[in-house]
């Protein structure tokens, strides 16, 4: 066993480093002064994900779908669209702010992201 904690992110939900609030952000993306002044839209550095939003076994056909069952089957989940290292924009709102070992982070689902930028990849063709 590890002397060090781990932070898991559970479900469709993303841990971002916060970034202070500026006009121009990290990566380039100008926020105008109303989504800074009211603190509507902040971004931030990806640093964990969850694994996804949970699939149910639709072989099972009980009341309870999300219900782990002996049936030896791996858990089922609809991707993250947000990786590790993305940069987010996302709505202040819907985040919840936390203190892990002495730094501060932001969970946020990921229905209350607005954008990402991502760092261009050799293995992954430009859009």
């Amino acid at each position: 066993m590890s002397k060090y904690k781990r932070l898991i992110v559970v479900g469709d939900r993303v841990l971002v480093k916060l970034e202070d609030g500026e006009q121009r952000s990290k990566v380039g993306l100008y926020l105008p002064p109303t989504a800074v002044d009211n603190q509507a839209v902040q971004g931030g550095e990806i640093v964990s994900t969850g694994p996804g939003l949970a699939l149910p076994d639709l072989t099972d056909q009980g009341d309870e779908p999300w219900r782990i069952t002996g049936n030896g089957r791996e858990a089922r989940f609809v991707p993250m669209q947000a990786q590790v290292g993305d940069y987010a924009l996302f709505f202040r709102k819907a985040a919840v702010e936390i203190t892990f070992e002495g730094q501060q982070y932001l969970v946020v689902p990921q229905a209350a992201l607005l954008a990402l930028v991502r760092e261009p990849r050799e293995d992954i063709p430009d859009y």
